[in-house]
């Protein structure tokens, strides 16, 4: 069986990440599920973007330019919705402004809007619909601690969000996920969500929650996990190992993982940035897809993962 496409932003390789526009064009290329990064307003509303902070994908700067905190970051959490509606979205940028991937689409001409949770949970009903599509969400609860620091519970608002649009059961096409493991904790244990869960993992120095991700990927932090989660979705370099002027070859936290009844989600598959030890995106792909046999990918790329999964078939 072919592992589940996640477009990772929407067809983000194509067009602005997190964009309704993206991801109508990773549903019309295949994707099984569309990945929505939530963050909360100042007026509380849970808008989808990647990032607490605005600047680096968004013109709030020219629109805002006294907005900024004592970092000189625009955060998404001192804006409200209707001013976030404002501002124009645009391929993400260095903080030098540079294009972070400077063959994808470089507009900021005001057709790319930030929208909420909730309207993309209404354009993939519609959308599967007009399609007899099936595609299933994806929502990742941002920096949840942080959020509690600034007076906001986004976990609770995620759920609520989740139960009205219908997304009460295990069997539902939903998976939310988290970088933090105690939230995911919390989720699980004390707010008794029925929902799959699935614990996002990174290397420590990227500081993206206090959760040890090195404890968590051992085979003892996976049996322990497997209490709480579903799956896990680690980096992709996480999943292999390369000596020099050798072929990759897999670590063993794929399976691992699979002998704790997990299943393994791995992220970013990006035509554009390949890791080293792999000369061509069609060659990434088929080494997690057809030899390690991970369960899903997470990509910028939906059609060009699509092409490759349908060799196992052609």
């Amino acid at each position: 069986m072919n592992p589940l496409i996640i477009a990772h932003r929407g067809a983000s390789g194509y067009l602005p990440e997190h964009t309704l526009p993206a991801k109508a064009l990773a549903g019309v290329m295949g994707a099984d599920y569309l990945e929505q990064d939530l963050v909360a307003t100042a007026d509380d509303e849970l808008v989808v973007l990647h990032d607490i902070y605005l600047d680096r994908v968004t013109d709030v700067a020219a629109c805002f330019p006294q907005r900024q905190r004592h970092d000189g970051r625009y955060y998404v959490r001192d804006f409200s919705l209707q001013e976030l509606r404002t501002l124009n979205v645009r391929e993400r940028v260095n903080a030098d402004g540079s294009a972070v991937y400077p063959r994808r689409y470089p507009s900021c001409s005001g057709e790319f809007r930030i929208h909420t949770f909730a309207e993309e949970i209404k354009f993939i009903r519609e959308f599967n619909a007009a399609t007899g599509g099936a595609i299933g969400i994806y929502p990742e609860i941002k920096r949840p601690a942080w959020h509690q620091s600034e007076g906001v519970d986004i976990t609770l608002q995620v759920l609520q969000q989740l139960a009205l649009h219908g997304y009460r059961q295990h069997s539902d096409s939903v998976f939310i996920q988290c970088f933090d493991a105690r939230e995911l904790r919390r989720i699980r244990h004390e707010l008794q969500c029925p929902l799959r869960l699935v614990q996002l993992t990174a290397d420590n120095s990227r500081g993206e929650s206090d959760t040890d991700y090195g404890d968590l990927a051992s085979v003892a932090g996976l049996r322990q996990l497997a209490h709480t989660v579903d799956a896990i979705a680690p980096w992709i370099h996480q999943l292999y190992q390369r000596e020099a002027g050798e072929a990759p070859g897999s670590t063993d936290l794929a399976q691992n993982a699979r002998d704790a009844g997990l299943y393994v989600h791995p992220y970013t598959f990006r035509a554009d940035e390949l890791p080293a030890g792999f000369a061509a995106f069609d060659d990434l792909v088929r080494f997690f897809a057809f030899e390690l046999q991970v369960d899903a990918l997470f990509t910028d790329f939906p059609d060009r993962v699509a092409k490759v999964l349908s060799e196992r078939h052609g």
